[in-house]
């Protein structure tokens, strides 16, 4: 090991950028986070990642899980469309 780095060229933030994502700073009710926050404790996903998740579902940019209902709703759209 060195005994002194240089870091005089060193940048702030992750080291390799992750495709698809931007880094923001956005405020939100103290209420809503914490929320999240617990949710997160909950589940072990980070609070950030279920926000993201939540926005993605609210704007409809999610698959919809296959449900009882969904597939008894595709299966009568299917048997009416065919006979």
């Amino acid at each position: 090991m060195k005994k002194v780095y240089d870091f005089s060229k060193a940048k702030r933030g992750a080291v390799i950028p992750t495709p698809g994502k931007t880094r923001i700073t956005i405020y939100m009710d103290d209420a809503i986070l914490k929320r999240f926050k617990a949710q997160s404790e909950k589940s072990g996903k980070g609070y950030q990642t279920l926000i993201n998740a939540a926005l993605n579902s609210y704007l409809g940019l999610t698959e919809r899980p296959v449900t009882q209902e969904l597939v008894r709703k595709i299966v009568r759209e299917e048997l009416a469309a065919h006979g």
